[in-house]
């Protein structure tokens, strides 16, 4: 979009009132709370308060003067009298937003004039949303996250290698949001004990499935070297931290990761990661896999995220907040995520479903397992697990139908140190012979055929129909600073770039999402997920249109790569 005008007078006039602003200031005595009128990259705010009627005038015509030449800048998009809600600011009043270029230039009471005018009158308009947990990246995925807000969406949890390699190929698909990677863990140990690759591909991870030495055996010497050599290439070409998928690898050593937690805390980076462990009974439950991840931060210095602390914990999740809040109580640097769904999403030959009593330990059967939208038979599973272990399925671990299992989720999500992370899938579909592959083609909507967990589509959308609007159980504030803010802080003092995101600013990115507070809906169901949220009216990613007049603006393409800087 063009930029606007720059006149050397009106500049100077802003100047001026901005330096008359800072000599009154400083010549009062007294301070106050402002309260803001109009602010612009350039200018301040209403500075009225207690004082001499001379200043108070004096103050009142410099800020309507201020505010008048804001109200005549041309911007290049304005969102026009929403509620404008920004979670560091704590502000949540009718605004008017204008744009230029990629940033946010103005948050202002009064009108802006705009080459483009949307108009949010009874409409929420936030900063968009931060997905910090999100494996589909396609362009399929991206944009049935972008149509519930989501405005960058990075994969740490799982991560990818090569890192670089990765960064080129998706620059290359022109995607409609912000994408970003960890150095992944598990593709490190797969390369280095089976002796190929890594290649950054999901069928990478998938194929390897089938192989158990990666998953349940001790490195020592050369081969833990290796993998740690190739997590740190992933971390020396910018990747956003280590993604540690340790609940699919259970069987590595304590070294092993007390080394990843040193090599997170030398970079100044975090890990992410799915514990070791997911199980109630003793040992090598949940709480056990929690502790030792805390324990290796408290030792190291390292920044350590709990993924998916609702599905590590089972119903354990009352202990394993208690740790995390100790942990936090006592300045260790431990943060955690949580998706609003009682059901998993996994490969079916994943570790913590094979050994000696596993049916006990995660308290299931075959009619836990869920492939498209049946549930599975005894001798599916087994069929699956023994032919196609790579098969993603979804496994359910509380039923939100039961209130005593729903109240389980809510404490995870209700957290006040749990952010928002949807844990997103592939989308998946079944060949002609059976086979079920990734869908990776551009239609849209998504063909009928495709499956996938609900909070691929929803899980945005659903914590502000039930978690807001419906059970009341967190302030719009609340929950926009989980999905926005939370996850920005997470990076920022790594990744520079995220200092910008998750707030609504003058000077940030624009990243925006505009809905609407009573009809916002998840539709995606675990029968069927292939359902596109609704009342999401406006997204920005980084300036531009994305979604419009709650429609999908099929040719916007202006994701960028979030990444650290490569050394």
């Amino acid at each position: 979009m063009a930029k606007r005008p720059r006149f050397w007078k009106l500049d100077n006039i802003r100047y001026t009132i901005g330096a008359l602003i800072c000599v009154a200031v400083i010549t009062r005595r007294r301070a106050a709370q402002p309260k803001t009128v109009c602010e612009t990259k350039h200018g301040a705010s209403n500075l009225l308060s207690k004082g001499s009627k001379v200043m108070k005038r004096t103050l009142a015509v410099i800020a309507s003067l201020l505010c008048s030449s804001v109200a005549a800048e041309t911007y290049d998009i304005v969102i026009a009298n929403g509620r404008v809600i920004d979670p560091e600011t704590k502000l949540d009043a009718v605004r008017n937003v204008g744009i230029i270029g990629e940033e946010i230039a103005a948050v202002s009471e009064f009108p802006l004039d705009g080459n483009m005018t949307i108009d949010a009158t009874g409409q929420v308009v936030a900063p968009g949303f931060v997905d910090l947990h999100a494996h589909g990246q396609n362009i399929g995925d991206y944009r049935m996250l972008a149509v519930q807000g989501v405005t960058t969406a990075l994969e740490l949890e799982s991560g990818v290698l090569p890192i670089a390699a990765w960064y080129k190929d998706q620059a290359e698909k022109n995607l409609p949001i912000n994408y970003g990677a960890s150095a992944a863990w598990t593709y490190g140990r797969i390369a280095a004990f089976l002796g190929e690759g890594p290649v950054a591909t999901v069928e990478y991870f998938q194929d390897a499935q089938s192989e158990d030495t990666w998953k349940s055996e001790i490195a020592v010497g050369t081969l833990k070297d290796k993998i740690l050599s190739l997590v740190e290439q992933g971390l020396i070409e910018g990747a956003l931290g280590i993604g540690i998928n340790a609940g699919y690898a259970p069987g590595y050593g304590q070294k092993e990761y007390f080394a990843l937690a040193k090599m997170a805390a030398e970079y100044g980076v975090a890990t992410y990661t799915h514990v070791r462990y997911a199980s109630n009974l003793e040992p090598q439950g949940s709480f056990e896999a929690i502790k030792e991840l805390i324990a290796n931060a408290a030792l190291t210095g390292a920044h350590m995220h709990i993924c998916h602390i609702n599905s590590s914990s089972l119903s354990d999740i009352e202990a394993t907040l208690d740790l995390v809040e100790r942990a936090q109580a006592q300045g260790i640097n431990v943060t955690a995520e949580a998706y609003p769904y009682g059901a998993a999403n996994t490969v079916v030959g994943a570790a913590m479903f094979s050994g000696d009593g596993w049916r006990e330990r995660m308290n299931s059967t075959a009619q836990n397992f869920q492939l498209g939208s049946d549930r599975m038979t005894e001798e599916e599973l087994a069929d699956y697990q023994e032919n196609a272990p790579g098969t993603f399925i979804t496994w359910h671990f509380l039923d939100e139908a039961d209130p005593d299992a729903l109240a389980i989720l809510d404490k995870s999500i209700t957290h006040p140190a749990v952010m928002i992370a949807s844990d997103a899938v592939f989308w998946s579909y079944f060949d002609e012979n059976g086979m079920v592959l990734n869908y990776e083609g551009e239609e849209w909507p998504l063909p009928d055929r495709v499956f996938s967990h609900p909070r691929s589509a929803g899980a945005n959308a659903k914590i502000l129909r039930s978690y807001v609007r419906e059970r009341g159980l967190l302030s719009m504030s609340e929950a926009i600073r989980k999905m926005s803010l939370m996850p920005a802080q997470t990076l920022e003092e790594f990744v520079p770039q995220m200092r910008k995101k998750g707030r609504l600013q003058v000077g940030m990115d624009a990243d925006v999402v505009v809905f609407d507070p009573l009809t916002v809906t998840d539709r995606a169901t675990f029968e069927n997920a292939n359902q596109s949220a609704t009342g999401v009216r406006t997204v920005l990613v980084n300036g531009t249109p994305v979604v419009l007049d709650s429609e999908l603006v099929l040719d916007a393409a202006p994701g960028k790569a979030i990444r650290r800087s490569v050394k």
